[in-house]
């Protein structure tokens, strides 16, 4: 019975693979543009996946980029036009390494700055909570103190 389960998770396993497989567009790259080629789909992000670059993804929009950037690469054209023809065409979120630009600032400089403000505030409230080593007690707390004191030592 045992055995039994464990060949249909295995045949199950084979039949999924074989699914991926056959979804994949397989695209013909020239020899002379295959690192750049590899190297764009790794940075351009998969609108539908989001989470995926276009090389790792598997959506219809992805498999069509793919497309895309191996006709301009065969047209011609250079790493630069290509990404820029994405972010025109897309918007600047097809790009996993978005451009610092001033739209970007907060994203680029967000987290530095929530940093320095959050080690400000911690600085800020230990400084104020912070015990004063120069206190000093009174003649009557001095007395109590002596009494406490010596009541302890006998």
């Amino acid at each position: 019975m045992k055995h039994h389960r464990v060949c249909q998770f295995i045949f199950a396993i084979c039949i999924a693979l074989a699914f991926q497989f056959a979804s994949a567009e397989i695209i013909t790259v020239a020899p002379e543009h295959e690192k750049r080629y590899h190297e764009l789909l790794s940075e351009l992000r998969c609108l539908v996946c989001q989470n995926q670059t276009i090389e790792e993804s598997n959506s219809e929009l992805a498999i069509d980029l793919r497309l895309e950037v191996n006709k301009m690469l065969m047209q011609g054209a250079t790493d630069q036009e290509i990404i820029d023809f994405m972010a025109d065409r897309y918007g600047d979120f097809v790009l996993y390494k978005p451009l610092v630009q001033p739209k970007t600032y907060l994203l680029w400089f967000g987290p530095f700055i929530f940093l320095v403000v959050a080690l400000l505030l911690v600085l800020l409230f230990l400084k104020k909570h912070k015990p004063s080593s120069s206190a000093q007690l009174s003649d009557d707390e001095k007395q109590k103190l002596d009494s406490i004191l010596k009541q302890t030592k006998k």
